[in-house]
């Protein structure tokens, strides 16, 4: 039996310290993360794995040093998630768009841009709206006539937004990034997967911190489907690594985001192009210059 602990935060400083703690405890639990809660609270969780019945106490004493609520253990039940989900992940489709599991490669429609992304790489295979929302605003983009010449998904994931650009705009120079390494790794993977290896340059680093991105910009379409932070704080990099007249397109944005997220990059240059809601999530097309 595997447990679960979780533990509600006020601030990221707060949910980061209880989480350093956490690897203290015995037995030690085989997984620890810090996370913001994506409803609009502002509030953060902390959770732990364990491979036995973790130290209640333990853990209720570090709640009360760190000043969170307390811990809410539960017992998870042993499932194959990557077989119970490529039971549950329909293909999607997202106008030119197709993007599927290996166990539906024979329902590619012809004429249709195949991107292959298995259940096991689940953020990312287009069944999110924040990544739906991407790929629509990306194929009205192809509809429209753009052609960018530089292309970067910064926090790519699975890379479904660059291989998409890369697949429409072969001559295009794309870089996808992401501040983990094991997210790099699963893009060159998916890249690989796909017959794609060496069409996308993918590196680690964190939004547009890196060389090789300071040397390949301006970009005529930016990507960042991340979260409302870390696009506020990206608002001003980004509008010094655009092309005049370039695009981007945002999401991970909670509806209620939207308009916050909207007046930070009016505030430095950006123009609303498109505003695209699916579900709980927001896409914004913005335009620079």
């Amino acid at each position: 039996m595997t447990y679960s602990a979780i533990a509600v935060c006020s601030s990221l400083e707060q949910a980061e310290a209880l989480a350093a703690s956490c690897d203290n405890l015995f037995p030690e639990p085989t997984g620890v993360g810090s996370f913001e809660i994506e409803d609009g609270s502002g509030l953060f969780e902390v959770a732990c794995y364990f491979t036995e019945e973790p130290d209640r106490a333990g853990l209720s004493l570090l709640a009360t040093m760190y000043g969170s609520k307390d811990f809410v253990v539960s017992e998870v039940p042993q499932i194959d998630w990557v077989a119970h989900v490529r039971r549950e992940l329909a293909p999607v489709e997202a106008g030119r768009f197709f993007v599927y599991g290996s166990h539906d490669a024979d329902k590619l429609p012809e004429g249709r841009i195949g991107l292959l992304i298995e259940a096991a790489m689940a953020f990312g295979t287009g069944h999110h709206g924040t990544t739906l929302g991407c790929l629509r605003a990306l194929n009205r983009l192809v509809e429209e006539g753009v052609k960018p010449e530089r292309v970067i998904d910064v926090g790519c994931g699975t890379a479904v937004l660059a291989m998409g650009a890369a697949r429409v705009w072969p001559e295009a120079a794309t870089l996808a990034s992401d501040i983990d390494q094991v997210a790099v790794d699963v893009a060159e993977a998916n890249l690989a997967a796909n017959g794609m290896s060496g069409a996308i340059f993918c590196l680690e680093a964190a939004g547009f911190n890196a060389k090789e991105i300071e040397q390949a910009a301006p970009f005529d379409l930016i990507f960042a489907n991340i979260l409302k932070g870390p696009l506020v704080a990206l608002s001003p990099d980004m509008a010094k690594h655009i092309a005049a007249g370039g695009h981007a397109i945002l999401s991970g944005i909670l509806n209620e985001q939207a308009d916050a997220v909207l007046a930070t990059y009016l505030d430095n240059g950006f123009a609303l192009k498109e505003r695209e809601v699916i579900g709980d999530w927001t896409t914004l097309t913005l335009t620079h210059g």
